[in-house]
């Protein structure tokens, strides 16, 4: 038996020393997870880990909801108007399309942890956890703008084009229009959708431990690189994700349920 193995079965020996009776008695398999689930969580406080990692997650996935749905609009925006346009669009916004355009292309058709990697080792090279999440936020952002814009475009096509002959005829410009009238309606045909987009954002963000951020992921790579429990700790870590994925799934039926409560 390796060194490595044999601290582990003494230091599992002492630890099950203090445990209840029925644990001491109770078949090798079922100590050695209750003992991993001790390592995993108990032992050393290594319950931080993962809250801290929990913190960093939630930071990351919140700042690139933000980035992203403010590029999606503007996109959106963009190449509606540009769509829509019954004579030839200004050269501006001839421009602007096509740098958009060019944008969508460049993001949906690269993968999200090559971005990653061109973004925090070519173009910022961040020192220290906090540039590091202010990097990966960044970056999971513009990833997600691209995809946001696409939805939001949908959703706007999916608006009768009277609603915006009934918002020039009222003096609103096209700006106002789209702000006022459309966008708040084509919000509630894709809400869906803008919370399938929330939650692979969330669940996307594991792959920032590429860079080295101490995100949930990271947290538990460290706590297995430490006491070698693979199967308890990687378990943990679906189950706090499934139980994130669970509760942001409850919050958004609930938000769409009101959204439909409104329109009644």
């Amino acid at each position: 038996m390796s060194t490595v193995m044999l601290a582990i079965s003494e230091k599992m020996a002492q630890w099950l020393s203090t445990t209840p009776s029925w644990l001491q008695n109770a078949p090798e398999g079922i100590q050695n997870i209750f003992y991993q689930l001790y390592q995993t969580w108990i032992m050393n406080d290594n319950w931080h880990y993962f809250t801290d990692g929990l913190k960093v997650t939630i930071l990351a996935t919140l700042g690139a909801l933000v980035i992203g749905v403010v590029i999606g609009v503007l996109i959106a925006v963009i190449r509606s108007a540009h769509d829509s346009s019954r004579k030839k669009p200004p050269v501006a916004l001839r421009i602007l399309n096509a740098l958009s355009k060019l944008y969508l292309t460049v993001v949906r058709g690269t993968p999200m942890i090559v971005q990653l990697l061109i973004m925090c080792f070519v173009v910022m090279v961040p020192r220290g956890q906090e540039e590091l999440l202010r990097c990966a936020t960044i970056t999971f952002g513009l990833n997600s703008g691209a995809y946001v814009a696409e939805i939001i475009r949908s959703g706007i096509q999916s608006i009768d084009q009277g609603q915006m002959e009934a918002g020039r005829s009222l003096g609103f410009n096209y700006g106002q229009t789209m702000r006022y009238i459309i966008i708040p309606q084509a919000i509630k045909n894709i809400l869906p959708a803008l919370g399938n987009e929330l939650i692979t954002l969330l669940k996307e963000t594991s792959v920032a431990t590429v860079i080295g951020l101490n995100d949930l992921t990271k947290g538990a790579q460290i706590i297995v690189s430490t006491n070698y429990t693979t199967l308890v700790s990687y378990i943990s870590l679906a189950a706090i994700y499934l139980v994130l994925v669970l509760a942001l799934t409850k919050l958004l039926s609930i938000f769409e349920r009101r959204m439909k409560n409104s329109d009644r």
